[in-house]
Parts: structure tokens; C-alpha cells; sequence
């Protein structure tokens, strides 16, 4: 025990713990930056770049570290490349642990949902925003784990340093013990010294896991890092009369003629539906789109489509599942790329600058951030990281440039709009899907859109939850003034908020109309097949 407790605090061993923690540094060190170039070489969309990176990978896991040590010691001399014992193995066990750092990085950002990335996309922000707020932020909570084993994993490999004469722990604990025999007490010293440099790391590693989570409320300097947790800034009470700045919010475009305000419940009243849906007539068109096509690989999703939106109405996609209504949105906000025809939105062609060339990411971005095109997804596509608050706010500071305080004040005076003003500080898991997908709404409304495109809202709500998302639309509807493009399969619904009904089929446009003479009275056969199908209870209801 006396002879332990020397070797213990033997400075000639303790001294190997430092190039042990040296070459274990280097290799992490090294390894980040082999991997970051590895996981971007892999992520991106040029094919040869991906191909290098996999045969790199394929190279070094598949080879034994020892090697690779020998080869950057002895090799690389012949080709004028000469290192110390310390570089070499340095080198060598940044190159080994770059494909599994890499492998880490890359399912931490596969690991994100993408519908979170069309949610940011559709926010306006661009590819950097959408890495640095809503990437990064959840890849690294979920990276943690990983890497704290991979670096427990560098430094027991570190030993192996020994091989090419580096100085460190192992190999100053074999020198001893070939010199006084005593194996036993000295490699139990040796190896009680690495369970507690893995036990370090094991700590940090706790540290990180605890600060990250998202259930905590973390305290003092580090949570200034985290800036999906950031210390609640505080706000003028809703109702305060705060003004938000004129250049960070979209203001609707005006309207050239009056229009009726009030549409308290649009119960079967023909003439006051007949009115509204003339005078729309005369509005200027808001959303304009002619001749898109949009086709994936063998499939013809949108075939020559044309439809002119105006200014102030509401306007509801039917059609089976395949017709293209949710491609047709998409679309609409540049979430994606259509094969030939243009969209315009108050009169400005989407995705071409002035001189008629293609727009780049970036560009697309701003793009839709000064577009005033506002977007709910079925899904409801919450930034899981991110409060409700954070939700409508983070966005509004990222894409808008808006003062942190006016952000979350205009945040919560949405959620209070929407009912949820209690639930401001919860977690999107926290809430039920009909409070997320009202959290949803409020975050599309939060930027002043002049047109709100809402795919499919409640369809993936329980039945029981789906009263409290119409009723906030159909609030929205009332309320007047905003453009709005509805694909749903709620025939009372649309009948209630709609002035239009667009029928879609094979993506085109069957029939349209006013909303209560389509769905009463349709014109053509799969209009009324589609109508039937959707269940004679339902027509019932609209009829009434």
C-alpha cells in the first residue's frame, strides 16, 4: 500500500500526465476540424466532395490506430515531412478521430426535424441564421453524449503514443516497472490516474448535459451562452401601448376600396356573401400565379395552374390528397422550386431579381422576409429548443432586426390573442397540438404578413382539439383584412370562413367559385364526387 501510495505521487509519473493530456488535446483538437470538414463535405450536395469524404472515412476507421501512428512517425519522413514524437501523434490521432467526430456532427444535424428547417425557411431566414438559431442549438444537446464518450475514447488511445516513443503516462509506467519489477502497485497508480482524467471528463461532460437542459432554468454565466434560454427581458404589460418600430414589421398593403368590417357569424346569409364576395372582385390582386408547373421526377404535381388571390380574401383549397394543394403553398413561399411558370405577391415576381437571374439562398431569404407571406404548417413545426415566447419573438430579432424587449412584448401580446398568454414560457412538448399549432398561428401573424397560407391546420389534432384551432382562424377571418389561402378538408369550416372555394384536381383547377354555391351546388362531377366522399353529414352541414 506504501509503495502505491508513493508511485501515486511520483512526479516522474504525474509529469507523463501532462503529455498524456497533451496528445489527447491535439487529437480532439484536430479531430474537430477533420470532422467539421468531413460532415460539410458529406452534407453538401456536390457528389465528388461527398465521395472523398466517405473513402476518407472508410480509410481511417478501418485501419488500426497503431499503424497510423507508426505511418506519421516513420512514413512521412520520406517525403520530407519530419515530426516530433509529440507532433506525429498528435496528427495521427487527430486523423483517426475526424470520420467519428465527423459521424457525430452530421446525425446531429440530420437529427433535427426538418420541418423545423422549412418553418425557419419560411420565416425568412437565411441558411446561416437557420445553422447558428435553430440547427446548432439542438444538434449540440444531442451531441454531448457522443462526444464525451469519443473523448474518453482519445485519451485511453493516447497511450498507445507509446509505441513512437512519446513520453506520456503508459510509457513511463512501463519504463518504471521494467526497472524495479514492481508492475502490480504501479500500473494500479497509473491506471487509478486515468479513471480520474476520464472521470474529468465524464464531469464536464455531466456539466454540459445539466446546462443544456432545457427543463432546468440555468443560472449564472454559462446560461448567457445559451441563446435559446436567455433571462426573460421585460416587457410593458399587453395593453401598454408600446409602438413597434414602422421598419421592423410588414404593414398590409391598402386598400383601394372600402370593405365591409364586420362578419360576425357567417351563418347561410346570401345576400351579405353575395355582397363581400363583389366587392372583392374589385380589390387588387394580393398573390398571382400563372402557369406553374411542378412535377417529382415521373409525377405531375401542379400542371399549368392559375389562380389570382385578392386583396382580403379568404380563399379554401379542396381536393384529394395528391391534388397539389400543399405543394401549391409551398410554393407560394418559396419553399420550393417550381419547373416553369411565376408567382407573384403584390405584384413583385418571387424567386428572379430585376435582372431576371435566379436568386441565391440568401437572397431567397430576405425575400421572403419582405414578402409578407406568412405560413402554418400542418405539423405545426415549433422550434422544439424554443419556448412559446421564443417561438414568435427569436424570429422577429433574427429575420427583422427588431429590439429584443418590442420582440417579446409583441410576443406576448399574440399569445394572449390566441389564448395563450399563460403558456408563454412553455416548451412546444409541453403544450397539446391544438396549443402548439395556436402558438404556430401567432408566430406566422407576429411579422404583419399581408397573406397567411395555412396547410392543413388541423388535421393532425386530436378531434377534440381542432374546435379551438378553427375558432382562432375563423377570429382572424372576422376580423378582416388579411389575405389568406386555407387547404383543409373541413367542409363546415370552409363554408363558414371561406369567400372562395378552389376544387383541385391533378393539380389543376377543377371548379371555383363562391364558397357557399361550390359546396352546395358544385358544377362539375369530381367536385360533387369529392364533396360525397367526404361524407353526406358534413354536406348536410354545409347545406344548412
Amino acid at each position: 500500500m506504501n509503495l502505491f501510495l508513493h508511485y501515486l505521487g511520483l512526479p516522474y509519473l504525474l509529469s507523463g500526465i501532462g503529455f498524456t493530456i497533451a496528445v489527447t488535446a491535439l487529437g480532439l483538437a484536430g479531430g474537430l476540424i477533420v470532422g467539421l470538414v468531413l460532415a460539410s463535405m458529406q452534407l453538401s450536395k456536390v457528389g465528388p466532395l461527398a465521395a472523398i469524404a466517405r473513402g476518407y472515412t472508410v480509410i481511417f476507421r478501418g485501419t488500426p490506430l497503431i499503424l497510423q501512428l507508426v505511418f506519421a512517425y516513420d512514413a512521412l519522413p520520406h517525403i520530407g515531412l519530419k515530426l516530433s514524437a509529440m507532433g506525429a501523434a498528435g496528427l495521427a490521432l487527430a486523423a483517426n478521430e475526424g470520420p467519428f467526430i465527423a459521424e457525430i456532427l452530421r446525425a446531429g444535424v440530420l437529427g433535427v426535424d426538418r420541418g423545423q428547417l422549412l418553418a425557419g425557411q419560411a420565416l425568412g431566414m437565411t441558411p446561416t441564421v437557420l445553422l447558428r438559431r435553430v440547427i446548432a442549438p439542438q444538434a449540440i444537446r444531442t451531441m454531448i453524449p457522443a462526444f464525451g464518450n469519443e473523448s474518453v475514447s482519445a485519451l485511453k488511445n493516447s497511450s498507445l503514443a507509446s509505441v513512437i516513443a512519446v513520453d506520456e503516462l503508459t510509457l513511463r509506467s512501463t519504463q518504471l516497472a521494467s526497472s524495479t519489477f514492481d508492475f502490480f502497485s504501479i500500473f494500479f497508480a497509473s491506471g487509478l490516474m486515468y479513471l480520474v482524467l476520464t472521470g474529468v471528463i465524464a464531469a464536464i461532460q455531466l456539466f454540459a448535459e445539466t446546462s443544456l437542459d432545457l427543463d432546468r432554468s440555468p443560472s449564472g454565466r454559462f446560461a448567457r451562452l445559451l441563446p435559446w434560454r436567455r433571462a426573460r427581458i421585460a416587457a410593458n404589460p399587453p395593453g401598454a401601448g408600446a409602438t413597434l418600430p414602422a421598419d421592423a414589421l410588414l404593414e398590409p398593403a391598402p386598400s383601394p376600396v372600402p370593405m365591409p368590417n364586420a362578419r360576425d357569424v357567417r351563418r347561410d346569409v346570401h345576400a351579405e356573401r353575395a355582397q363581400r364576395y363583389a366587392t372583392l372582385q374589385k380589390q387588387s390582386a394580393t398573390v398571382q400565379v400563372k402557369g406553374l408547373s411542378k412535377r417529382y421526377g415521373e409525377q405531375t404535381v401542379l400542371d399549368g395552374f392559375d389562380l389570382t388571390v385578392r386583396y382580403g380574401e379568404v380563399i379554401a383549397l379542396l381536393g384529394p390528397s395528391g391534388s397539389g394543394k400543399s405543394t401549391l403553398l409551398r410554393c407560394i413561399n418559396h419553399l420550393e422550386q417550381w419547373d416553369s411558370g411565376e408567382i407573384r405577391i403584390g405584384g413583385k415576381r418571387l424567386g428572379f431579381r430585376v435582372d431576371g437571374q435566379p436568386m441565391t439562398q440568401a437572397d431567397i431569404a430576405n425575400e421572403r422576409a419582405s414578402a409578407g407571406v406568412g405560413m402554418v404548417f400542418q405539423h405545426f413545426n415549433l422550434f422544439s429548443h424554443l419556448t412559446a415566447c421564443e417561438n414568435i419573438a427569436g424570429p422577429l430579432r433574427w429575420v427583422h432586426g427588431m429590439a429584443p424587449a418590442d420582440a417579446e412584448r409583441r410576443a406576448r401580446e399574440l399569445l394572449e390573442r390566441v389564448g395563450l398568454s399563460h403558456r408563454a414560457d412553455a416548451l412546444p412538448r409541453h403544450l397539446s397540438g391544438g396549443q402548439q399549432q395556436r402558438v404556430a398561428i401567432a408566430r406566422a401573424l407576429a411579422p404583419n404578413p399581408r397573406v397567411l397560407l395555412l396547410d392543413e391546420p388541423t388535421s393532425a389534432l386530436d378531434p377534440e382539439l381542432v374546435g379551438e384551432v378553427l375558432d382562432v382562424i375563423q377570429r382572424l377571418v372576422d376580423e378582416g383584412g388579411l389575405t389568406m389561402i386555407i387547404s383543409t378538408h373541413q367542409l363546415r369550416f370552409a363554408d363558414q370562413v371561406a369567400d372562395r372555394v378552389v376544387f383541385m384536381s391533378g393539380g389543376a383547377v377543377v371548379e371555383q367559385g363562391p364558397a357557399h354555391e361550390v359546396l352546395t351546388h358544385p358544377r362539375d362531377p369530381l367536385t360533387a364526387r369529392f364533396l360525397s366522399v367526404m361524407g353526406a353529414d358534413n354536406r348536410l352541414e354545409v347545406a344548412s
